[in-house]
């Protein structure tokens, strides 16, 4: 795939009952060193699958590690069909996606993600708007950069925060415990403990918490 900073491939999958199917794989042999970030984005693809199906939230496509796969260990997603003309910044002119894109607000709020590009929200041909290029995200320092800001200061939906609130209360599942850190793990239930302390979606009063490039 053009225009990535790190490896991505765009791969053919072949079911073992003949099924075939495209997927993204990105292999962590292919990864840059990040001077602020720890070694393994790869693994935090796959724990914002987790995480978002911890949630019952379908946001991101389906994401596994594949430790065999043809240039070593990486990160295996389904590979969304979407218009690619569509951005984050396209799809808030219709209000009726507002709902999709709070969801995405609040998820990368708890994810910790330092870079929800414009870019990485794609609409099918159903609709939905799904989350992809998750790798930086769930650090145990605060770090949120994103272009999804118009919300902020709004009161959070109770049906999303009963999702936090039950992600709270049961721990994240063993699924996406396994792929981060314990400071790592602290730091998300410290996040969900402050969303259902002060439910509203996150304010930048700095102006700074924007990714670049923006789309």
């Amino acid at each position: 795939m053009p225009w990535s900073s790190n490896v991505t491939l765009l791969v053919r999958l072949h079911g073992a009952e003949g099924g075939t199917g495209r997927a993204i794989y990105k292999p962590h042999a292919g990864e840059r060193p990040l001077w602020d970030f720890p070694d393994g984005l790869y693994l935090r693809e796959v724990a914002a699958f987790e995480l978002s199906r911890a949630l019952g939230w379908d946001l991101v496509p389906a994401t596994v590690l594949r430790r065999d796969a043809p240039h070593g260990p990486g990160s295996l997603q389904r590979f969304v069909d979407a218009e690619f003309d569509e951005h984050y910044f396209t799809l808030f002119e219709d209000e009726e996606l507002h709902p999709q894109l709070r969801r995405i607000c609040l998820f990368d709020l708890l994810a910790n993600n330092t870079d929800r590009k414009g870019g990485h929200c794609l609409l099918d041909a159903d609709r939905h708007i799904w989350a992809i290029d998750n790798g930086l995200s769930f650090h145990r320092e605060f770090k949120l950069r994103t272009v999804i800001w118009e919300f902020g200061g709004e009161p959070i939906p109770d049906e999303l925060l009963e999702d936090v609130r039950r992600l709270h209360d049961d721990g994240a599942p063993p699924e996406l415990a396994l792929l981060l850190d314990p400071f790592e793990r602290d730091a998300l239930a410290a996040r969900a403990a402050a969303v259902l302390a002060e439910p509203c979606f996150p304010v930048d009063p700095t102006g700074r918490r924007y990714p670049w490039p923006l789309v």
